[in-house]
């Protein structure tokens, strides 16, 4: 169902009930779609709970040709108001999808790990990034099940989910052409 302002209901109306400073223009109620994990490319999401980075995962998967991007346990809901905000669309275009288990990813499983494994761009081409939560990390059992460990070479102590997913999917994708 999709409401405008001016069109199918009072201007007035869709800004009361929004969140941002500008007001709505226009509202729509959508299904919520959950694919199955593809390749050649996913990234997988292990306990990031903000919402923002969520969305802006999604982004990045989006610009960087990613097919589908993973909900692991512990991540915040993608078709929440922020993650869906932050993702500028690309929720609705990026097949997501929700996982228990490392064995539901497609192969090779690269793990993010600061400081630990290969330097990107070494990791296996294609597969699945494994991205976890700024503070904590991956749990070591997900690093344990995972094919492979890259870091991301930094000179300070970390970055935001968000951040290490896009620069590995660059890094990932680099050198191809655009589709």
């Amino acid at each position: 169902m999709r409401l405008r302002a001016g069109e199918d209901v009072a201007p007035e109306a869709l800004a009361k009930i929004s969140a941002l400073g500008s007001g709505t223009r226009e509202l729509a109620v959508y299904e919520e779609r959950w694919a199955s994990a593809a390749g050649p490319l996913c990234v997988a999401l292990w306990g990031v709970r903000d919402p923002g980075n969520v969305g802006t995962v999604l982004r990045s998967a989006r610009a960087f040709g990613a097919a589908s991007v993973a909900i692991g346990p512990g991540t915040a809901d993608p078709y929440g108001p922020k993650a869906v905000r932050a993702s500028m669309g690309a929720i609705f275009e990026v097949p997501v999808v929700r996982v228990e288990t490392l064995a539901a990813l497609p192969a090779p499983r690269v793990a993010l790990v600061a400081r630990a494994g290969t330097p990107l761009p070494g990791a296996p081409a294609g597969g699945t990034l494994v991205v976890g939560a700024e503070r904590e990390g991956l749990p070591p059992e997900v690093v344990e099940g995972c094919d492979a460990v890259a870091h991301i070479p930094i000179q300070s102590e970390s970055l935001n989910a968000a951040m290490a997913a896009t620069i590995a999917l660059y890094e990932s994708t680099r050198g191809e052409a655009p589709s």
